[in-house]
């Protein structure tokens, strides 16, 4: 940990910019004004099932919204921090493909809020696999890399390898649910070194857009004998109707 006079040092040495931007701000890892502004931090009435806003309705336990009503998730409770669009989405891919790792530790407390208590709850911190193929193209697994920084925040432990994919799948960017479901069928399952038995899994990814990859994730997990299974992304990708909008 830097001591006060060792963030000065740090500042003066390497200006603080936003994380999104590039703009000055005043401290590191921080978001500039704009940034923070246009950035969507998911609060108040929220499904519990996609963690996408539910208009109408209060903030609550138990809240879901009408598709999850009729097709529950195998998963309890699912959390994102922020919206996928705007300084949030350069931010994620950023993170995902532009190889900017130190941004996962600012992201992973954005996490840790909106999932306070779903860490509170976990056994076990896990991550969205990635087949070895492409982990060796990108050089680093987005998702792995927030289970990390979540478990310094949380003192959980993370199982980097609790999940395996064992099939390479092509790119889900572009495919509905079920073409993301059939794409996924068969390619995830525990990993061979670890017993899932009796655990409450708190699964870590990046985006969740359909819940097709959280949904394949969660049923290998309660497959392996996992007691229960809780989901914490970094954004969730949000239909136009629940956008907000910039001002102006």
């Amino acid at each position: 940990m830097l001591n006060a006079l060792g963030r000065r040092m740090l500042d003066l040495v390497y200006p603080p910019v936003c994380i999104a931007c590039a703009e000055p701000v005043e401290s590191q890892r921080a978001l500039c004004a704009a940034c923070w502004r246009d950035t969507q931090f998911l609060t108040g009435a929220l499904c519990e099932g996609c963690a996408s806003p539910v208009e109408g309705a209060f903030a609550g336990p138990d809240l879901h919204c009408a598709r999850c009503s009729a097709h529950p998730p195998p998963w309890d409770i699912a959390r994102a921090a922020i919206a996928h669009e705007g300084p949030g989405r350069r931010l994620i891919l950023s993170l995902k493909h532009s190889g900017r790792l130190e941004l996962a530790k600012p992201i992973a407390g954005w996490m840790a809020r909106a999932g306070a208590d779903l860490l509170d709850r976990a056994d076990v911190i896990a991550p969205v696999p990635l087949h070895w193929l492409r982990l060796a193209r990108r050089g680093h697994n987005q998702s792995a890399e927030l289970a990390r920084a979540l478990a310094r925040l949380s003192g959980k432990p993370v199982v980097l390898d609790l999940l395996a994919r064992h099939r390479h799948t092509p790119s889900q960017v572009g495919r509905d649910l079920d073409a993301r479901a059939a794409n996924l069928a068969g390619a995830i399952a525990p990993g061979p070194r670890h017993s899932l038995t009796g655990l409450r899994i708190l699964l870590v990814d990046d985006v969740m857009t359909t819940g097709a990859t959280l949904t394949a994730c969660a049923t290998a997990c309660l497959a392996g004998g996992a007691a229960g299974v809780d989901v914490l992304a970094a954004a969730r990708a949000l239909a136009p109707e629940t956008r907000v909008r910039p001002p102006g």
